[in-house]
């Protein structure tokens, strides 16, 4: 590769992914799910120094979704294997114990908008588009876009948007509950985003894992299940140090410093 197709930095605690082919409207080719699949790999195994992950893109679109030139030159098994890989990419990175932000700076359409829906949380610019246009093409989603957004804004909007193709704004986003935030230009998008994972770093990493991993273990099951599944989220974190940390610290009337043990 001629060109770093994806970006991977940090800042502090915080990491960055960004999608770097502006070009081709950040359209994600095989090599592109290759890296990406591995910088969450190194994501998961650097939970210490990595406790918040923002993903998002250079250029004027976040992800065009999958990189139809290369597909026209693919046979059926090649295609397959991108399905595939497209797919399981975007389930590491949804299980990733670390929250993640995605940042829509344009366009997310098809894989585009499917990898944002494998993010926690969702923030996009006023000018966003996005949607499942998947049957416009003779294909349906792959990446995960079908169960994803009916989980997140119900079968029957799900069904919607997928069946009829269609494109909708960011304000349109939001009120569908499909956004946490819509910003009024750039520096703004970048302020909300970054704004909450500075929030979110504010807390013990260890419990905001185990937060993370109850919702979405127990968003699929029974209430009781679900209950379970907190307990032993919660057991977890009894024998921590930063738990200890923050009793002291109360005490002391002071900020707890969270080392991640």
């Amino acid at each position: 590769m001629t060109q770093e197709t994806v970006k991977w930095e940090r800042d502090g605690y915080m990491g960055i992914i960004t999608l770097n082919r502006p070009d081709e409207l950040n359209a994600l080719n095989y090599d592109t799910l290759v890296r990406l699949g591995e910088i969450c790999d190194e994501i998961r195994l650097n939970q210490k120094e990595v406790r918040v992950v923002i993903v998002r893109a250079t250029g004027r679109a976040f992800c065009a979704g999958a990189d139809l030139k290369e597909r026209r030159t693919l046979n059926e098994q090649q295609v397959r294997r991108n399905v595939r890989k497209i797919r399981d990419v975007f389930t590491a990175l949804e299980r990733l114990p670390q929250p993640t932000i995605a940042m829509i700076n344009g366009f997310a359409f098809g894989g585009g908008f499917e990898l944002a829906l494998a993010c926690d949380f969702r923030f996009a610019g006023p000018e966003a588009k996005m949607g499942l246009t998947e049957v416009s093409l003779g294909i349906i989603p792959g990446a995960g876009g079908t169960q994803r957004l009916s989980r997140l804004i119900g079968p029957s909007r799900a069904k919607e948007l997928i069946l009829s193709a269609r494109r909708i704004t960011a304000h349109d986003a939001y009120q569908l509950g499909i956004l946490n935030g819509v910003a009024e230009n750039g520096e703004d998008l970048e302020e909300q985003a970054y704004g909450l994972a500075r929030e979110i770093l504010e807390n013990a990493p260890l419990a905001v894992y185990q937060a993370k991993a109850a919702i979405d273990r127990g968003a699929s099951v029974d209430l009781q299940t679900g209950l379970d599944i907190e307990t032993m989220c919660y057991e977890v974190i009894i024998p921590t140090q930063d738990r200890l940390e923050a009793l002291e610290a109360f005490r002391e009337k002071r900020k707890p410093v969270f080392k991640g043990k």
